[in-house]
């Protein structure tokens, strides 16, 4: 097409340009880092933190409001007056080029008094001694946390029980406990991040750097 030389074959080329051009924005806008996968969720260090831990370095953009349906899930399981609730995916982490079944990211649920299982773990995850209770896996982390707030009527006499849980999906990284501890790493960052936009008192418990010590 770019070989004629007729005005009609040089406006067919611009075309063909100015359509290439186009999708090369939207894969642009399609897939991002992890600094704005979804929103401001890993800005900062964290986004290195993500990438390293997954070992990927762009992913398929997801809305930037995931925070804002956590909150409202974890409002709405706890005053539903049920002793769990599923909660919501505060960020997927698909990378570009990924078959379906890896997917990572950081969701947010209720848990229940009898979801903290003290010793009686699965096969290869460690305890740690960070809020009511912290656990680590080959690719995962899971915190459990409560969350005293003015949202929620009632809520300093039955405080809201936060479980947070990262999964970097399907990855190289080594099982080292470098690795384990960035996995909690991410995961008390954006935990932070929750305790600020429900208003927890004293941040849900959780201190304000990482606990990565092993029970």
């Amino acid at each position: 097409m770019r070989r004629w030389l007729t005005a009609a074959g040089l406006v067919m080329a611009l075309g063909a340009g100015s359509v290439a051009c186009a999708s090369e924005k939207k894969e642009e806008k399609t897939f991002v880092g992890a600094d704005e996968v979804c929103g401001d969720a890993f800005a900062g260090p964290l986004a290195e933190m993500v990438e390293k831990a997954t070992g990927d370095k762009l992913f398929f953009a997801k809305s930037p409001k995931g925070m804002e349906r956590v909150v409202a899930a974890l409002k709405d399981g706890y005053e539903s007056g049920r002793p769990w609730a599923a909660g919501d995916t505060l960020c997927l982490l698909r990378p570009k080029g990924a078959k379906q079944t890896d997917k990572g990211g950081v969701k947010f649920s209720m848990y229940s008094p009898q979801d903290v299982v003290g010793e009686g773990l699965s096969a290869g995850q460690d305890l740690y001694t960070m809020g009511v209770q912290s656990v680590v896996g080959r690719g995962n982390a899971a915190l459990f946390f409560e969350c005293v707030t003015p949202q929620l009527k009632g809520s300093d006499k039955t405080p809201l029980r936060i479980q947070g849980g990262f999964g970097r999906g399907e990855s190289d990284a080594p099982d080292t406990r470098e690795y384990r501890n960035l996995n909690m790493t991410i995961l008390h960052a954006v935990s932070l991040k929750l305790v600020k936009a429900l208003d927890c008192e004293n941040n849900g418990g959780l201190p304000k750097d990482p606990v990565l010590t092993p029970k």
